[in-house]
């Protein structure tokens, strides 16, 4: 314990209120106050805006309140900025005098690993009331919790900061598509229009088998696809394959990733596979492989455009929580075909923005690795 420190349970320090779910009847998309539950919030500094609302909310987070999630996940903090409902997966905790909300907020962002070792259920795991009660933080004098907060939000920021040049370099792509190519389902260039099945060499699903430890290759899931459609290795889990197998779910640099199974919203997520390791992809992906008519990242670029997402959902078959397209309706979808010369210059172009992102992502990486060590060296 650092010179002046002392510890608290946070039953001691915070107005401690348990989120409850209101009436399903008074949940709306367009008035009331806002309405959140655990997965909106996920260690980020500020929450989000909801796009659910309560007429009639049963428990509320006051302004500068930090959440946390109690359920499926547990432990993952945020802080809201205005009064918001929160349902059953979120707690709130609002300061007492003697502690600073967003020193709080710091002092939890480190404490999942102990909210998830003592949560309970058979279903999906929970933390009780009790157990976030009973959680204990360090708490130093007030001038030294503010100047602590001083630093990390200046990192914070800094990382904010280089996550949004990483937008802009997207919006960037998506601008030099629509300027080179147009909108794909317009075709106001008038280029000639092909159906998916007619570019591919193959269209094949993923694998059904379960993943396993220890596995000879890695596993991707649908969600090691972005919702904006990059490659997301984190999370990664692997799997065994029989050697007269391998081929059928194997997938290669320049293979395209489509997720054919999701909710309605994400169904149709689309990314290039530009790793040089080879991995087995799971039954809920389909692997496209084109042939040398279209090149593999205007085809990954052209899936992300509003527009064509727009259209994957107006295909998609199934309920709200699980939609699909199969790898006949994948291969029917007509898209223009630009000239291929185009194709090569919008690589190219491409290709340098994705320098300048890997740039700013090690800085982000950086910053990260420094506010875990600072995070470490204050609260640990």
């Amino acid at each position: 314990m650092k010179q002046g420190w002392e510890y608290k349970k946070l039953g001691e320090v915070c107005h401690i209120t348990m989120g409850q779910s209101p009436d399903g009847k008074s949940i709306n998309d367009n008035e009331g106050v806002e309405f959140h539950q655990g997965k909106t919030c996920f260690g980020e500094r500020t929450l989000g805006v909801s796009i659910l609302f309560s007429n009639a909310p049963v428990k509320l987070a006051e302004a500068h309140s930090v959440l946390l999630c109690v359920r499926a996940p547990v432990g993952y903090p945020n802080i809201t900025n205005r009064k918001i409902c929160i349902g059953r997966g979120l707690c709130a905790l609002y300061a007492k005098k003697d502690i600073d909300n967003t020193f709080l907020f710091y002092s939890l962002l480190g404490k999942q690993s102990h909210f998830e070792k003592n949560a309970t259920g058979s279903t999906f795991k929970a933390i009780s009331s009790k157990v976030i009660s009973n959680t204990e933080i360090p708490l130093p004098p007030k001038s030294i919790q503010l100047a602590i907060v001083s630093e990390l939000d200046k990192i914070n920021e800094l990382i904010r900061l280089k996550k949004e040049q990483l937008k802009d370099y997207d919006n960037l792509t998506q601008s030099i598509f629509y300027e080179m190519f147009g909108d794909p389902v317009e075709n106001e260039k008038g280029w000639e229009v092909k159906k998916i099945g007619d570019v591919c060499t193959d269209i094949r699903y993923g694998t059904s088998k379960p993943a396993c430890e220890n596995g000879c290759y890695k596993y991707l899931r649908m969600c090691n696809i972005t919702d904006d459609g990059f490659l997301n290795l984190s999370n990664l889990k692997t799997i065994d394959i029989p050697d007269d197998e391998i081929e059928k779910c194997i997938v290669r640099h320049g293979d395209i990733l489509f997720n054919r199974t999701n909710s309605i919203e994400l169904v149709g997520k689309t990314c290039m596979f530009d790793n040089s390791e080879p991995m087995v992809i799971a039954g809920y992906i389909i692997r496209v492989r084109l042939n040398e008519r279209l090149l593999p990242v205007v085809l990954a670029r052209m899936f992300n455009l509003v527009s064509i997402k727009k259209k994957l959902r107006s295909i998609a078959k199934g309920a709200v929580n699980q939609a699909n397209i199969n790898s006949k309706e994948l291969a029917s979808i007509r898209i223009p075909l630009p000239p291929l010369p185009l194709q090569h210059l919008f690589a190219q172009r491409i290709e340098q923005i994705e320098r300048q992102k890997s740039a700013v992502q090690k800085s982000i990486t950086d910053l990260e690795t420094l506010l875990a060590s600072r995070m470490q060296y204050w609260f640990e």
